[in-house]
């Protein structure tokens, strides 16, 4: 295919070597010719012989020789292409601009081309790009070194790897008939492909019989039971066990029951794959069991998946299944390396009677913050009323037990201010307990105890940096956990059934000591959040949220003067106004709007109180509201019992409740991130995830 100049330049030089002799024997005979003149005679004599047979076998075999070397070139250049041309191995050279310029006849098999070497003698224009043949293979995707690039792609049903290596033309033959009219320098792409589709399917085959652990919990066990005679509980149970057990050897699964309410399940990857795409209907067909049971049942499914070993998908499994009682129970969570998979969270989780992991919580709290130096507080970033409130309680917790507390507050909204006002102006808190987060990093010790309220992601907690100084931490919440959550803390008390923050909070409170006293400021805020989260006692208020209540109303806390702390001024409640009448009905189910952020202190307040009032249209399933603030699009997402908001915000990059969530997006527009949202709704209606019906 290539040929080189060495060997005509090797045979011009032999052709003159005796030449050259010749000329170094006539000097030679100059020599002797001074020193003995009748010998110098003699060797003329022969030099003139000498180059007059030189001078005829030049001239007379030249066009012989040169006859015979050009036809050696041509039978080796046609050895050359003919060898490589019928390699098994694919081969193709191109140009710089990835054009093809010569194939082999494996290389026109296995990409479909039926010109063969014919390419060799097009013209530059008519060569064809790579690109055209191999859509995967872009200009970016070309070796830029000597280093070799391989680029797998596809052609037809086979699966195909492309090897594309650098040749360097220096020392190659201008004159081949494949490259000797290009006019290209420095060098030409060899491309090799190599057919692995048996490997790949090999490979696949062994993916598909790769183990999967996992866990199956039943959340409300002892809830269902209690609503049964005793005689029916046995049979309930059995009818449990029987639906969860042929719904997994349906994918040839095993099932073993470790405990009363509890299941260990094994699969094949493939079979997993069926069920994930069938979205793990096993949660709906447990909740059809019922033989005369008050509450449905409902499961808490946690999947562990391509672990390194089997004993790192048992520990996937088991955080996963955590992970869906955390977010309320009633959904599949499959965990995986570098991702966290949810299905179903369609029902709300049910709220439990019972106080014992209050009481438990509560004790352990006690004890973190009693061997501790100083308890610092925060919540989340832009605070509310519930953060606010629930920061205020564990302040009231700290200063019982005799320690020092900081509140961490960075922004300071016009809602905040109303609460913040009768603890500035009381010489009880003259301490400072309000601190910013630079100042909070100036404080902390080795020795501090940090409390997290209202917000279990780091990344929006008011200074992530004290996560990373507090040894010991704590987190109480009340929203959905997601795979983003706070690592390694010392307590986690996360139960998305309260109501609020302040809710839970409020309960610790209770059993903390006999001898806590609640100032009424503080039974004022905790009392807000309580409001603001439940939107008047309206939305997620159960049994507990009023006890809570209850409790502060004893300790305190005056609804009228909780309801004077969160009027609103007339530039809020005009643009709530305005945002609720600029809404647009989406698939005659989903209320969209935009909440003006200019001129107001908290336009995302504004936009979550706008997305609470657009759910009373009647017919609205859920509401969307989005707002612009520094350079954030800020979506507020509200839903009464139809619609799990949670799930869809977190297809967007959001979370919160099945009823309440939110999510914050950067570098888009707020016609870009409304797009997002109507996007994931079309895909999950499409999907049978979520249903339009005609509005009432």
């Amino acid at each position: 295919m290539f040929r080189s100049d060495d060997r005509t330049q090797q045979m011009s030089m032999l052709q003159r070597v005796p030449f050259l002799l010749g000329a170094v024997l006539a000097v030679l005979d100059l020599l002797i010719f001074f020193l003995y003149w009748p010998a110098g005679l003699l060797i003329l004599a022969f030099l003139i012989g000498y180059f007059a047979m030189t001078a005829y076998m030049y001239l007379e075999r030249k066009s012989i020789l040169t006859r015979e070397m050009v036809q050696f070139a041509a039978e080796y250049e046609t050895l050359e292409n003919h060898v490589l041309g019928d390699m098994d191995q694919a081969l193709a050279v191109l140009d710089q601009k990835a054009r093809i310029l010569w194939t082999n006849a494996a290389f026109d098999a296995m990409a479909g081309r039926g010109k063969g070497l014919a390419a060799a003698v097009e013209g530059l224009t008519g060569r064809r790009s790579v690109t055209s043949l191999f859509p995967e293979i872009r200009a970016d995707s070309l070796p830029h070194d000597s280093q070799p690039v391989q680029i797998p792609v596809r052609r037809e049903d086979r699966n195909l790897t492309a090897q594309i290596r650098r040749v360097s033309l220096e020392g190659l033959a201008a004159g081949s008939t494949a490259f000797g009219e290009t006019g290209m320098q420095d060098y030409v792409m060899l491309l090799q492909l190599k057919d692995v589709t048996a490997v790949r399917l090999a490979v696949q085959e062994v993916d598909d019989q790769s183990m999967a652990a996992g866990f199956i919990y039943i959340d409300n066990y002892e809830e269902a039971l209690e609503s049964l005679e005793e005689v029916k509980r046995s049979l309930l149970m059995a009818l449990i066990d029987r639906t969860v057990n042929r719904y997994i050897l349906s994918y040839d699964g095993l099932c073993s029951k470790i405990e009363k309410d509890k299941f260990l399940i094994v699969l094949r990857k493939k079979q997993l794959r069926q069920i994930m795409d069938g979205q793990f209907s096993l949660l709906e067909d447990v909740k059809k069991v019922n033989i005369g049971n008050d509450m449905a049942i409902t499961l808490s499914i946690g999947v562990g998946l391509d672990g390194l070993t089997y004993a790192q998908n048992y520990e996937f499994a088991r955080n996963a299944v955590e992970l869906a009682l955390g977010r309320g129970g009633d959904q599949a969570v499959v965990k995986m390396p570098e991702n966290v998979v949810y299905y179903g969270g369609k029902t709300l989780q049910q709220e439990k009677n019972t106080r014992v992991r209050a009481r438990v919580k509560a004790q352990a709290l006690k004890e973190i913050i009693r061997v501790r130096d100083n308890v610092f507080i925060m919540g989340h970033k832009m605070g509310d009323p519930d953060s606010f409130g629930a920061a205020v309680g564990i302040y009231r917790i700290a200063r019982t037990l005799n320690k020092r507390a900081y509140i961490v507050l960075n922004d300071r909204s016009t809602t905040l201010r109303s609460f913040l006002a009768p603890f500035e102006k009381n010489p009880e808190y003259e301490n400072k307990p309000f601190v910013t987060s630079e100042e909070a990093m100036v404080l902390v010790s080795d020795n501090d105890a940090l409390v997290v309220v209202d917000v279990n992601q780091p990344g929006r907690t008011e200074c992530p940096e004290l996560l990373e100084l507090c040894k010991s931490i704590v987190v109480l919440d009340h929203h959905r956990t997601g795979k983003d959550v706070i690592e390694n803390a010392t307590l986690s008390y996360v139960e998305p059934y309260a109501s609020s923050s302040c809710e839970l909070v409020s309960e610790i409170l209770q059993y903390v000591g006999e001898n806590i006293r609640i100032r009424p400021e503080e039974a004022d805020a905790l009392y807000g959040g309580i409001v603001v989260d439940t939107h008047n006692f309206v939305g997620k208020a159960g049994v507990r949220t009023f006890e809570a209540a209850a409790f502060l109303r004893r300790s305190g806390a005056d609804v009228t003067r909780v309801r004077k702390l969160l009027r609103e001024n007339a530039e809020n409640y005009k643009a709530k106004a305005d945002t609720v009448s600029q809404a647009e009905i989406y698939r005659t189910a989903f209320a969209f709007s935009v909440c003006r952020a200019q001129g107001l202190d908290s336009p995302t307040v504004i936009g979550a109180q706008a997305a609470n009032d657009l759910l009373d249209i009647r017919g609205v399933k859920a509401s969307f509201v989005f707002t612009m603030y520094e350079n954030k699009v800020y979506i507020s997402a509200r839903s009464i019992d139809e619609v799990n908001v949670q799930v869809i915000l977190e297809k967007v990059g959001g979370g919160g409740h099945m009823n309440i969530a939110g999510g914050q997006l950067e570098g888009v527009t707020i016609e870009d991130a409304q797009t997002r949202v109507r996007i994931v709704l079309d895909e999950m209606i499409r999907t049978g995830q979520l249903t339009v019906g005609d509005r009432k």
